[in-house]
């Protein structure tokens, strides 16, 4: 999947991921490859990215498996296995 985390400052993440794990609203949730579109809020938490592959790892941070980004909430668009999330 095609994944983009920007913040006003910079982009953090741009690449391609094989699942991400999001803090929604009603608790974390995971979205995988061919999921249903979606437009959903982000809450304070940790983005989580399963085999992360991008030139702008930087900013994450290793977490088991996962490779983590903090967040204080934002926004996420999925559609045909292009996301885009829109945090602070």
């Amino acid at each position: 999947m095609k994944l983009q985390i920007l913040t006003p400052e910079e982009i953090v993440f741009d690449g391609e991921v094989s699942s991400l794990v999001l803090p929604g609203s009603k608790g974390e949730f995971q979205m995988l490859k061919d999921h249903a579109g979606i437009v959903s809020t982000l809450e304070k938490g940790k983005i989580k990215l399963k085999d992360p592959v991008s030139s702008l790892n930087d900013h994450l941070e290793e977490e088991g498996d996962y490779k983590v980004y903090n967040i204080d909430g934002g926004i996420l668009e999925f559609n045909k296995n292009k996301g885009i999330i829109f945090c602070h």
